[in-house]
């Protein structure tokens, strides 16, 4: 009863906000975000206990309200964006993102080569797959496998749809990371969520200042492949969503494998770090992120 409930909560906010002015949708979705701050329910208690870390208990009470105010309005933007994507034109998803550091990814897919793109749960990553799709460059990603199946079948045919092939993080014919691989080989753009791990088998990180986990796929296929690796910072302006993309990060050249991956991991979280201090209201984490946690190959697509 429950997962028909969600799915059909998905589907109605699809419907509501492709057909409803901009404007009107996404004030509808903000007051949506207030009433939530407002009841305090686990998302939001979870979401400002990793905005206290990530500013380093520095703010007041009344501060960190409205910190938490800003970023649960800053996630309901995500929505309401991500939504409406199906209804752009191609030109206006080019106008809707800007990338700092494209021409870096341009060069890297004419030559065949491919990347490695890492990002956070910030600012809007589907304009950003949409964007990237929308020059003309292949991108492939991995989705976490939702309940209900008719919920993650509803995702996956959204970012098809915009032109992104959506890789299972389970249950495919066959491992993520052997597709991901012959991907890059074909010169692809392979982009993965990789600021919280979904398994027990994440790589041992410093993240603002304590323990946690982050996927290994990242590093270990720019380090088997020899693909550019890149850090993304995601974040919103009041015009559109941003991005900036970070390297390509120097590969440890000796040692151990599963070393390199962890310094290189470690890089990794540094970025993501530093971008998201920069603009924390647009993190969007309402899940656990030093307790527990973890994903082999990303940190998946919601």
């Amino acid at each position: 009863m429950r997962a028909g409930l969600v799915e059909r909560g998905y589907a109605a906010g699809w419907r509501l906000t492709r057909a409803l002015p901009a404007a009107a949708a996404a004030a509808i979705f903000r007051a949506g975000a207030d009433l939530a701050v407002r009841r305090d329910g686990p998302a939001p208690r979870r979401l400002r206990e990793n905005l206290r870390r990530v500013t380093g208990d520095r703010l007041t009470p009344a501060e960190l309200d409205g910190l938490l105010r800003a970023a649960m309005r800053s996630y309901a933007r995500y929505w309401v964006e991500a939504f409406r994507l199906p209804s752009l034109s191609r030109e206006q998803i080019v106008a809707a993102f800007h990338l700092g550091g494209a021409d870096l990814l341009a060069a890297d897919v004419a030559a065949g080569r491919g990347a490695v793109v890492a990002l956070p749960h910030a600012g809007n990553w589907d304009a950003a797959g949409a964007w990237v799709a929308a020059q003309g460059w292949p991108i492939v990603t991995v989705a976490e496998r939702l309940r209900p199946e008719g919920l993650y079948e509803r995702f996956l045919t959204f970012r098809r749809g915009l032109g992104m092939e959506i890789i299972p993080q389970t249950g495919g014919d066959h491992a993520p990371m052997r597709v991901l691989g012959e991907r890059l080989g074909q010169g692809h753009v392979v982009a993965l969520l990789a600021d919280r791990d979904l398994s027990a088998r994440g790589v041992p990180v410093e993240f603002f200042g304590a323990s946690t986990r982050m996927p290994a796929g990242p590093a270990l296929l720019a380090l088997t492949t020899g693909a550019p690796l890149y850090a993304a910072r995601m974040w919103f302006t009041p015009q559109r969503p941003c991005g900036q993309l970070v390297g390509p990060l120097p590969l440890p050249p000796e040692g151990p494998l599963d070393e390199r991956v962890r310094l290189l991991t470690q890089r990794l979280a540094d970025e993501f770090a530093a971008g998201i201090a920069e603009h924390p209201a647009d993190w969007h984490m309402l899940q656990p992120v030093w307790r527990g946690a973890a994903a082999a190959v990303g940190g998946g697509v919601r």
